[in-house]
């Protein structure tokens, strides 16, 4: 029986992950790769298990990609920016005191209604920081119309966990795909943009 449920599982996060649009992972590898070609560094937060996703990202992109990478899952950070500033302020208070001119922000946030990944978002969006979203659950959530314009990946399902499993697998292809190894698939340099 759990075989069965296991197997569902997994065919439904094939199914979500097929209904990307592989421009818009083309397109933000793209950025990310310049990113690293100018030097500049990707900043990423989430919340909760994304938190986790936003860890695992970071250190891929650093040690395998070789690109500056940082999140924001330090707890003396978080208590001390969400004890001075407000949970609600502690992420856009660590990109405004982390960020340098050029670097890419990159927020993760199943429901697109966390406040703090939202203030982060408007803080991007008035300085002109470049950033990526992740959502999922509610296609017109907050952080989605935020960033509608530029590059929010939306995974259409009202499961947490497929949301963020499937989060989890576009952040580590993306690091694969510029890491270019064989192993992988692909080749340095045959993902252009």
């Amino acid at each position: 029986m759990i075989n069965k449920f296991l197997n569902s599982y997994l065919i439904n996060i094939q199914n979500k992950i097929e209904s990307f649009e592989s421009k818009k992972i083309l397109e933000i590898i793209g950025i990310i790769k310049k990113i690293k070609k100018s030097k500049n560094k990707v900043i990423i937060y989430g919340n909760g298990g994304s938190a986790s996703t936003a860890s695992h990202f970071s250190t891929d992109l650093t040690k395998n990609a070789r690109i500056r990478s940082i999140n924001f899952n330090e707890s003396n950070l978080i208590t001390c920016f969400s004890n001075d500033y407000g949970f609600e302020n502690f992420v856009s208070q660590s990109i405004k005191e982390f960020s340098d001119k050029g670097d890419l922000v990159i927020l993760i946030s199943v429901s697109g209604e966390s406040k703090n990944l939202i203030n982060a978002a408007k803080y991007c969006i008035k300085n002109k920081i470049k950033l990526i979203t992740l959502t999922g659950r509610i296609k017109n959530n907050s952080l989605h119309r935020l960033n509608r314009n530029s590059n929010n990946i939306f995974v259409d399902s009202k499961s947490y966990n497929t949301v963020e499993i499937c989060h989890h697998i576009i952040l580590l292809t993306i690091v694969d795909c510029i890491i270019g190894n064989k192993d992988y698939g692909t080749e340095i340099g045959k993902i252009k943009n």
